[in-house]
């Protein structure tokens, strides 16, 4: 198998809301599995009730996605891509793969900007909740042609192909099967980030904020497919694009900056992952750049952009210089999971674009997700337990206050300190 052993295994429809998701995305428990237990006595009834009223609705929103409207049809896209990053559906959509991917490619085809948008993201929703094997590389099958013509059409809507940049680099970590595959679909985004290299005199090549927006998507979805890379393939990068990348760090736009120096970092892990002495010719050259991002204080750029830059350029000069990470913890339900390098990063990052804040609830809840981050099976959340953590989560939000109102104590005396001491 190619992947890592974390990989292998009705009418005019309103967008679902956030209110409707949580009816169950708080009851963890009924997602876990068909059978649903509620807290409250007697509260199955109406748990049933809710999950046949759920299900009513997602089958109104598929129904909908064939509507004559346009409307319509990106109110119904939007609701089931909601509804999937925010439940567990996969029995509901596995009995539904093919209607649902149908419409998909319909909307893709035959829709305008803003609809081939949510139908590209739908397509990864779509696939993150199958997850790794054979119903997921038919959905991709299906699309990736699809997928691949808007991305390559120069004169097709900047809109969808940005989104198609970033879904169609999901999809294929999630479902391609076939290593040289996810080879050529490498390809397919190299045609268009290198299109925003610096030239060998130093010039930026003029690229529109929405062009450089598509180039950036794409050298995002590079860098999650370098995650998956056999290790030969690994070396042909780092011959072929190492030498060539730091050219992107000249560009205009913040977050091509940004996405090629977290670019960069991952190359310098994998790198030193199969050679610890591993070598770079223009290392000193390149650390400069990176410094110089890192410190930057262009008076033409803006505050925020400035400040965002230099805190992720700390981050990849500290990568690039020591080899080091800084590592950050994620809290979900009663678990934690440490984003502890730059693959883990590119891959959390990835899936979070598109579960957003569904995330914790994936990370709990969806096998797929936890295989990928090496969580072991879901654990069975019961009403017990999610009754202890609601207790316990309003005990720690009494501590939180105290140690803030104890924290905020310490400072004011701190700041009378100094003005006494007068040395600031």
């Amino acid at each position: 198998s190619l992947k890592p052993k974390s990989l292998r295994h009705h009418g005019n429809v309103q967008p679902f809301s956030d209110e409707d998701a949580s009816i169950e995305t708080l009851s963890h428990c009924s997602s876990f599995s068909d059978a649903t237990s509620v807290a409250d006595e007697g509260g199955e009834a109406s748990e049933d009730a809710a999950q046949e009223d759920f299900q009513y609705k997602l089958k109104g929103f598929i129904d909908s996605t064939v509507d004559k409207s346009a409307k319509t049809r990106q109110g119904a896209l939007d609701g089931l891509k909601t509804a999937m990053a925010t439940r567990i559906l996969y029995e509901f959509i596995s009995e539904r793969r093919m209607t649902i991917t149908d419409s998909i490619e319909r909307c893709l085809k035959k829709g305008k900007g803003e609809e081939q948008r949510a139908a590209a993201s739908l397509a990864c929703l779509l696939c993150i909740q199958l997850g790794s094997g054979i119903e997921s590389e038919e959905v991709l099958k299906t699309l990736k042609p699809i997928f691949r013509n808007i991305l390559a059409d120069g004169s097709a809507n900047i809109q969808a192909r940005q989104a198609v940049a970033t879904s169609l680099g999901l999809c294929t970590l999630v479902a391609e099967d076939d290593i040289l595959d996810v080879h050529a679909t490498m390809e397919c985004f190299e045609n268009l980030f290198t299109r925003s290299y610096a030239r060998a005199d130093g010039t930026c090549p003029s690229v529109s904020p929405q062009t450089s927006q598509l180039h950036t998507n794409a050298l995002l979805s590079w860098a999650l497919l370098l995650t998956i890379c056999t290790a030969s393939q690994v070396k042909d990068i780092l011959r072929k694009h190492l030498p060539k990348l730091p050219r992107l760090l000249e560009s205009e736009d913040v977050n091509m900056r940004i996405a090629a120096g977290e670019t960069i970092a991952l190359l310098f892990e994998l790198a030193r992952d199969m050679d610890a002495e591993f070598e770079f010719d223009s290392w000193d050259e390149l650390c400069d750049k990176l410094n110089a991002l890192a410190t930057d204080c262009n008076k033409h750029r803006a505050k925020t952009d400035k400040r965002k830059q230099r805190s992720v350029f700390r981050d990849v000069l500290k990568a690039v210089e020591e080899g080091d990470f800084q590592s950050e913890t994620i809290r979900f339900g009663t678990e934690r999971m440490t984003i502890d390098s730059w693959v883990r990063k590119r891959t959390y990052d990835a899936f979070r674009e598109f579960v957003g804040s569904g995330m914790n609830y994936h990370l709990q809840a969806n096998e797929f997700i936890r295989d990928v981050f090496e969580l072991g099976p879901p654990m069975l959340v019961d009403s017990a337990t999610m009754k202890a953590m609601k207790i316990s989560r309003f005990e720690r939000h009494l501590h939180n206050s105290a140690a803030f109102k104890a924290r905020t104590k310490a400072r004011s005396k701190f700041r009378d300190k100094r003005v006494d001491v007068g040395e600031f």
